[in-house]
């Protein structure tokens, strides 16, 4: 495709035009493409399209300032240009890198031969869909990047820790590359914390270079132990002879072709300070390829059980106090390929959510090349199995299985042989065809043997609805009862609730619609398990687009709904909108949770919060009780959302809506803009968690006001940062800060 514009910028700093691309998944960073900067105002720039490309958005500039666009205009290109397209960037890597040439005529010949013409240009479209997402590589440079500053205050920082734990970096090797092995040990040796030791176990290496790689480093650096086995392939047995050699008072894992961040263990280290009683403590991660470019970061949420439960998103960097690693009797032999998942498994359910940490930073690169453990993970059928092995024996009587994706799991857990009453609490208002569907696929679709409906009729005038209403009481298909004031969402289910003869409540709106018939089956077994409250579901759009997959807390402001208009299936950030987890919030539209739970929270704000965020609030004094709120993506339902209501689109509604933002705004503070189920490098302007920019992750060896992400841009952040560092600035909240176009490449 062809594409020409006339741009003409205020800004001349930051990151040049982005295009972002909806391919049917939602505008994300990692189909984004970075445009060149206009010349003398023209923007012209050929690229290659997914093919099920449904929008483009451009973005002109990440800075605050003015703009003129106009004449934008996108074309196909001919096959031949094309053609010539794909070629071109493929060209450019082998002019670049001539050593590469025979390799690249001996796979060009060898896709020729076995495929034709045809294989061949598959391959050459298959080669142009790898993109990088060109603005995290942006975000590393700004946000990511150690400069000899940040050595020096690192350096100051852990010269004045009072407590220095050791910490032992567990490797087992086996063949390795000779160029990776190397890097995976010089990021050790790399470290600006001293006060580790690697321990290195190799499991009977063929290659002749493994020997003479790990006898040098062990002779260059006594922290550096090596010990040679022969355990015929067993990881964990490898694993186990690496943790003999250790002293350490932590054990931290690295795969032998990875690499970790210079501040690593400095970052781990500044954590067990802070929380000295911490037994797990894990980072963000993101892969390596070949070149040493970074892409696909993981931002993690703090400790997530049930999501840990279905992916093992601890991953790297993970370290575990040495003395419960023993406790639980270290490696286990039989979870080969999922030998980490098994023992962090096992380590954090002999700790508590406390003593869990998550460090938000970058701190481990792995090695995604041909051949490496992050390339290959996914096509090993043992570690899946060792992985299903590891849950089943951490859950006992509940199903597991493969989840829907590559790397993710199910556990189903069970119901009791007499599963509880539910009560169906349905608040209404005429909309007599709503209400119709919604009983009638409830009554007809639903596989959950024990639920009674509780209609609760606000003021209905509409005959035919009446008429209904009178019918499903006379029948016994339902119960009704009167709420005879203006509408208040919260009040007229409080009502309901005192009327609910079920010991399992869910609240469910008049305008929804089932679809799956195991619905209220998955939502029930999570809401009786004790140390759960609030359920909520997975709610889609007719279209088959998700409106609910979870609340995040703080996005634009309040709250917002997460993977919001993705297809109904796509799998979001890592998985998330298809994986069982901890959130900090469900909509009320549909959710399930114990009575006793209801009650104990005093149920809705009636008071101050009639109509918006009452479930947002209800859902934080849940989690504020002691309970996790779960997202249970299995259960599916259609929501034709504000179908009875409408929307907020009146002077009045606009005025109460305010007041409801304002009230939880004093009510809760910074508790939204810290959702512990979402990334402080995760945006709060975004409902497909992109990259926030700048991040909120706080960076501990830095004064108050160098937390801030205060950046001029490219070329002047050293000497920004040397300024800021002679004087502290006052800045509340730090991330509402405006982050202003560079004036003059030297300050703000």
């Amino acid at each position: 495709m062809l594409f020409e514009a006339d741009l003409r910028l205020e800004a001349t700093s930051g990151l040049p035009p982005q295009l972002y691309v909806d391919d049917g998944l939602g505008f994300n960073e990692a189909s984004s493409i970075r445009l060149p900067w206009p010349e003398d105002g023209k923007l012209r720039v050929e690229f290659r399209l997914p093919a099920n490309t449904v929008a483009l958005r451009l973005d002109p500039s990440d800075r605050e300032g003015r703009f003129h666009l106009s004449g934008v205009t996108a074309r196909e290109l001919g096959q031949v240009r094309a053609g010539l397209l794909l070629l071109a960037p493929i060209a450019k890597e082998v002019i670049r890198r001539p050593e590469r040439i025979p390799a690249a005529a001996r796979k060009v010949w060898s896709i020729f031969r076995d495929h034709g013409v045809r294989g061949l240009k598959g391959a050459l479209v298959e080669r142009s869909r790898d993109i990088r997402p060109v603005r995290y590589a942006a975000w590393v440079e700004e946000f990511d990047t150690l400069d000899e500053a940040d050595h020096a205050a690192i350096t100051a920082r852990i010269a004045a820790l009072t407590s220095r734990p050791r910490i032992s970096v567990l490797m087992p090797v086996f063949n390795t590359p000779e160029k990776w092995l190397r890097r995976a040990i010089e990021s050790v040796r790399e470290q600006l914390y001293p006060d580790w030791e690697l321990c290195i176990a190799d499991d009977s290496s063929t290659r002749p270079h493994v020997h003479r790689v790990l006898e040098a480093a062990a002779a260059s650096d006594p922290r550096i132990k090596v010990t040679f086995r022969d355990v015929n392939g067993h990881i964990s047995a490898a694993s186990n002879s690496a943790l003999e050699m250790a002293t350490g008072d932590y054990i931290a894992l690295l795969d032998h072709d990875d690499e970790l961040a210079p501040h690593a263990l400095y970052m781990l280290a500044e954590e067990i300070a802070q929380h000295p009683d911490a037994d797990v403590i894990y980072s963000d991660e993101d892969k390596i390829d070949s070149g040493g470019e970074r892409y696909e970061p993981y931002f993690k949420p703090e400790w997530n059980p049930d999501l840990f439960d279905a992916q093992n998103y601890l991953g790297h960097l993970s370290c575990v106090r040495s003395s419960l690693v023993r406790e639980i009797g270290e490696f286990r032999p039989g979870c080969e390929g999922s030998q980490d998942y098994d023992l962090l498994l096992r380590a954090t359910a002999r700790s508590s959510a406390a003593r869990i940490r998550h460090v938000p930073h970058v701190l481990y690169h792995w090695r995604s090349v041909h051949g490496s453990t992050a390339a290959a993970t996914a096509n090993k059928r043992y570690a899946v199995e060792a992985a299903l092995k590891a849950l089943r024996d951490r859950h006992p009587g509940c199903t597991v299985s493969e989840g829907p994706f590559p790397t993710t799991y199910r556990v189903v857990h069970p119901l009791p042989a007499l599963p509880p009453l539910v009560t169906l609490i349905i608040p209404t208002r005429d909309g007599f065809a709503l209400l119709e569907r919604a009983l009638r696929t409830i009554q007809q679709q639903t596989t959950y043997p024990r639920f009674e409906i509780l209609i609760v009729d606000n003021q209905s005038m509409e005959p035919r609805t009446l008429q209904y209403l009178k019918e499903l009481q006379d029948s016994g298909q339902a119960r009704v009862i009167r709420y005879d004031a203006p509408f208040n969402f919260s009040a007229i289910n409080n009502f309901g609730a005192r009327e609910a003869r079920g010991e399992v409540l869910g609240l469910i709106n008049n305008d929804i619609e089932v679809i799956d018939p195991g619905w209220l089956s998955e939502m029930v077994s999570h809401a009786i398990r004790p140390e759960i409250g609030a359920v909520g579901c997975k709610l889609v759009y007719p279209d088959d687009t998700i409106q609910h997959a979870g609340v995040i807390l703080g996005l634009f402001g309040v709250a917002g709904h997460v993977f919001k208009q993705l297809p109904r299936d796509a799998p979001g950030y890592f998985a998330r909108a298809q994986l069982t987890q901890n959130l900090s919030a469900c909509t009320a539209a549909c959710l399930v949770l114990r009575k006793s739970v209801y009650e104990e929270v005093c149920g809705l704000d009636e008071q101050n919060l009639r109509i918006a965020f009452n479930d947002v609030d209800f859902c934080m004094k849940i989690e504020k009780a002691g309970y996790r709120n779960l997202y249970a993506p299995r259960a599916v339902l259609y929501h034709h959302e504000s179908a009875s209501r409408g929307y907020e689109d009146t002077p009045q509604k606009k005025e109460r809506f305010r007041t409801e933002v304002e009230y939880m705004k004093r009510k809760w503070g910074p508790a939204l803009e810290r959702d512990p189920a979402y990334s402080p490098n995760l945006s709060l302007e975004s409902l497909q968690m992109e990259i926030a920019w700048p991040p909120r992750a706080r960076k501990p060896w830095r004064p108050t006001g160098k937390d801030i992400g205060l950046y001029c841009g490219p070329g002047c952040r050293r000497e920004l940062r040397a300024s800021l560092s002679s004087r502290a600035i006052a800045v509340s909240p730090p991330a509402r800060l405006s982050r202003r176009p560079c004036r003059h490449r030297g300050g703000l």
